[in-house]
């Protein structure tokens, strides 16, 4: 099936996947950045440090996009292209979210206070492209 929504994917966008971020250099070449992702109120958080070379990116161009697929049967995954807005509000507590959910209850609170100064990514995608394949594998 393709051209799903989000809601369409059951958990795909809860699972601890590595997403990938594209940016654009100046030159207008993409640069792709594998990231933690959250999927909240229809749109991605990403967290970035202060001096992350996307973070220079995404202030001179914002468009970005996120991928995030899974490496198996049914390969169900979810494209969001759009403008990203940046804030240092929200990062703590995104980054706390995320370390939870990719290193879990031990080790996520431990880097999670590691991250100092980052800025928040926030992609509400004005284009979304879903895809599973699950009828492929019936």
């Amino acid at each position: 099936m393709r051209k799903l929504g989000s809601a369409d994917l059951g958990d795909l966008l809860e699972l601890p996947l590595v997403a990938v971020l594209a940016t654009y250099r100046m030159d207008g070449d993409v640069l792709l950045s594998p990231v933690w992702h959250q999927w909240r109120e229809g749109g991605f958080d990403v967290v970035v440090g202060p001096n992350d070379v996307k973070l220079r990116h995404l202030r001179r161009d914002p468009r970005a996009s996120v991928v995030v697929y899974e490496h198996q049967p049914p390969y169900r995954g979810l494209e969001a292209r759009g403008e990203a807005q940046l804030a240092p509000e929200g990062a703590a507590e995104a980054i706390a979210s995320m370390a939870d959910r990719y290193l879990g209850p031990e080790d996520g609170p431990t880097y999670a206070a590691t991250v100092t100064d980052a800025v928040l990514v926030r992609l509400e995608p004005s284009q979304v492209r879903g895809w599973d394949f699950a009828d492929d594998w019936a």
